[in-house]
């Protein structure tokens, strides 16, 4: 069942989103060379508390921390660790979901640590950052889902990218994942419609090689690109309007 929100819901989602967004804003000045991902993690939960907000992600199916931080060639998921040290040149994507008034408010960015890595690296997190608002620019009543997936497909293949189709996109409100899921992948199939008052995450993950992962068997958690190339992904809320969408995860 997709969840229509009404006006109460919207607003509540606006201010989970906003701090998701600021969140965000926040921790980008913390992302250097020789931080740890667990510092970062630990940098967030304070900010989330401070703020009125619950990290979604902490104990969720388990999850042991309050953000995912994903290096490399680790496409999602990723869990914050006190030896997970960021180097000049990695890029990192802190994926980060508070709850405020029971609510949900999802985002990530992928950083380029120091600024600075390779010509194709810095190619791949633009691209992919691009892919996410080409997916947002189908978002209006009466289009599909499959028209966001379409249009991503279409920006990222002919750019000789793998775009992951085992993870995607999903509706999200009161529950942390709800319908409709939202592939980033050209499927040939009708997905559902889009109505006012759908809110869901666009969140193309884009790899530099293959399309396909591993699933850790060793933490249940943490996605691989296949070949151990590298992966970057962007993601916001999004609501559907009356006349188009409106970016929940934006200051």
């Amino acid at each position: 069942m997709i969840y229509i929100k009404n006006k109460t819901e919207i607003e509540k989602m606006r201010a989970a989103g906003k701090l998701a967004a600021a969140l965000l804003d926040y921790i980008s000045g913390f992302i250097q060379p020789g931080i740890s991902t667990l510092a970062i993690n630990d940098l967030c939960e304070e900010f989330t508390k401070k703020h009125g907000g619950k990290s979604a992600p902490l104990g969720y199916k388990g999850f042991p921390k309050s953000v995912c931080t994903s290096i490399n060639e680790v496409v999602c998921h990723g869990i914050p660790k006190a030896a997970d040290i960021l180097k000049e040149g990695d890029i990192v994507n802190v994926d980060v979901t508070p709850i405020v008034d029971g609510y949900h408010g999802d985002s990530s960015r992928t950083f380029i640590v120091g600024g600075k890595t390779s010509p194709e690296v810095e190619r791949l997190v633009k691209d992919a950052e691009r892919a996410m608002w080409v997916g947002i620019e189908q978002v209006k009543p009466g289009n599909r889902v499959s028209d966001i997936a379409n249009a991503i497909d279409d920006y990222l293949t002919p750019k000789g990218y793998g775009i992951v189709k085992d993870l995607m996109g999903h509706g999200i409100g009161r529950g942390f994942h709800e319908e409709p899921q939202i592939p980033h992948y050209r499927s040939g199939r009708k997905l559902a419609k889009l109505e006012p008052g759908m809110t869901f995450t666009i969140e193309p993950m884009v790899n530099l090689g293959t399309w396909e992962v591993i699933f850790s068997k060793k933490d249940g958690w943490t996605v691989t690109t296949r070949d151990g190339k590298w992966s970057a992904q962007f993601e916001h809320t999004i609501l559907v309007t009356e006349k188009g969408y409106e970016i929940l995860t934006q200051a």
